[in-house]
């Protein structure tokens, strides 16, 4: 079951990247990530009263607690880097970056956790991984120019993912993952809205167009929905297998980014999603 829920929380993040993208045209990027993320919270709440998991609230630990608080800002600095890096750049540039999170998981799953099972087998993989990632972000002369910062934004968003995991991981130990998912998603909703008026943004709400305003919306539901897959697959599965997994996202983001936005790979790039796919769907299957 836990496969099974990687591989939804893979088809749902891919989603979401084509969906923000789109809604995120002529919206600021934090503004959009605020929104998005109220339809997350309830989203999330909604899945807590379905299972009927919100009464064992009180059951919970401050240290579990604190770590879920923990990856919620983790959860937070990530989007608000990865949607900025959207707005700015290409989705075939920023999203493989984003991925790269997926390395850093690994090596902080085998030092926390000790998923050190066929360890030989992961790091040859990761390696494996790693070629393809650099493959993909390699500069491609055709693609229009945009601005600078992206590469950063993008950059940053990998590594407050790979933090995020590991905060996960240990933060849902014992608690039920839909509960776990709407108690770290409220803290992130907190964050993005702190960024959204501290940088003086919140009068430019009235003037969302409509039409992206429902395509954050939607990208909201595709996130909740990818969530709600991570988190139960993460609390009863192995980090290391579940990470790689979801980020097979890349396909949907890729396929979709060609069809919607026009964003063509190079033979280069194309054979760096192929060494990615490969060394991932290896790794679930091998390790």
């Amino acid at each position: 079951m836990w496969i099974l829920a990687a591989i939804g929380s893979a088809f749902f993040a891919g989603i979401t990247s084509i969906l923000a993208k789109c809604g995120i045209k002529k919206t600021d990027s934090d503004v959009a990530t605020a929104i998005r993320t109220g339809i997350v919270l309830a989203f999330s709440w909604i899945m807590v009263f379905v299972v009927g998991s919100a009464g064992s609230i009180f059951e919970i630990s401050p240290k579990t607690f604190l770590f879920l608080a923990l990856s919620g800002i983790a959860t937070g600095a990530s989007w608000i880097c990865y949607f900025k890096a959207l707005s700015i750049g290409d989705i075939n540039k920023v999203v493989p970056i984003d991925k790269s999170s997926t390395i850093l998981t690994i090596i902080l799953a085998v030092i926390f956790f000790g998923e050190t099972e066929k360890l030989f087998l992961k790091l040859i993989f990761t390696v494996f991984l790693g070629i393809g990632i650099f493959l993909m972000i390699e500069k491609k002369d055709y693609h229009r120019e945009n601005k600078k910062g992206w590469f950063l934004y993008a950059l940053l968003s990998a590594v407050f993912a790979a933090l995020t995991s590991i905060l996960a991981k240990i933060g849902i130990d014992g608690v039920e993952s839909n509960l776990g998912t709407a108690l770290r998603t409220a803290v992130v909703l907190i964050m993005a809205w702190i960024i959204v008026f501290s940088k003086g943004k919140q009068t430019e709400i009235k003037n969302i167009d409509k039409k992206e305003l429902g395509f954050i919306c939607l990208s909201g539901i595709a996130t909740g929905a990818s969530w709600l897959c991570y988190y139960f697959a993460i609390q009863n599965g192995v980090i290391s297998i579940v990470v790689p997994i979801d980020k097979l996202s890349i396909l949907v983001s890729v396929a979709f980014s060609y069809f919607v936005f026009n964003e063509k790979l190079s033979q280069k790039s194309g054979f760096g999603l192929f060494i990615m796919v490969f060394s991932t769907v290896a790794m679930a299957i091998f390790c």
